[in-house]
């Protein structure tokens, strides 16, 4: 064998090497970054109407080594991905909420989050909640379990607040086959609405959750 064919065989058995290494282990060796995407709930207007849709949020999570952060950046660049700074500040508070849980520095975190949704600019904080799971899980390198959708204001302690028009909301996860919803502790029967009832119309199951980790075990089977 040729020097030349030699040197390309290498390449080729490193490659496929690298590429059979358990994520877990290669995340740490090479400490790259850890990616996750979570879907969140959000209520726009198409055709003069409000709506209620599902949209996801991709969170890119990795070491500072400086210690420098919390880092977050937006990828506000493709259409569906401008955030407003109401959105921008309950995605800073949700980093606060996960390395609350997880017992880590945030100043060793350095985070982008890109927004794919139906609307040019997505506002408001209820999506919060959702990114804060989705932190842990990227840091974690845990999965998240697919059909399942948080709606929630996260607070810097870690607790889930109420939010509005929650029966565009659960419409909206509806359509895009949710099988379940997960709201605010309180908020699924309220005078104004019955969650639980409109759910069992829709075939979704809507689930009431008053913290970030019992959030966080119903999207990933997991306790954080």
């Amino acid at each position: 064998m040729s020097l030349r064919n030699r040197s390309a065989h290498l390449v080729v058995i490193l490659a496929t090497a690298l590429f059979l290494i358990p994520a877990s282990f290669s995340a740490v060796w090479a400490q790259s970054p850890r990616i996750v995407t979570v879907p969140a709930l959000a209520v726009g207007v198409i055709g003069g109407q409000q709506v209620g849709t599902v949209h996801y949020v991709i969170m890119q999570v990795e070491r500072d080594p400086a210690g420098s952060g919390p880092t977050i950046l937006f990828s506000e660049f493709a259409t569906g991905s401008a955030v407003d700074d109401v959105w921008k500040n309950g995605a800073r508070t949700a980093l606060t909420a996960a390395a609350k849980v997880m017992g880590e520095d945030e100043r060793n975190w350095r985070v982008t989050i890109k927004n794919r949704s139906r609307f040019s600019l997505a506002g408001g904080s209820s999506a919060s909640s959702a990114i804060a799971v989705g932190v842990i899980a990227a840091w974690r390198g845990d999965a998240i379990r697919s059909g399942i959708v948080l709606t929630g204001v996260i607070t810097a302690d870690g607790r889930i607040e109420d939010v509005g028009d929650l029966p565009l909301k659960l419409q909206g996860a509806a359509e895009a086959n949710m099988r379940a919803m997960l709201v605010p502790k309180g908020e699924a029967k309220t005078p104004e609405w019955d969650l639980f009832e409109l759910g069992r119309r829709r075939n979704i199951s809507v689930v009431e959750v008053g913290t970030l980790r019992e959030a966080y075990e119903f999207m990933t089977g997991i306790r954080p």
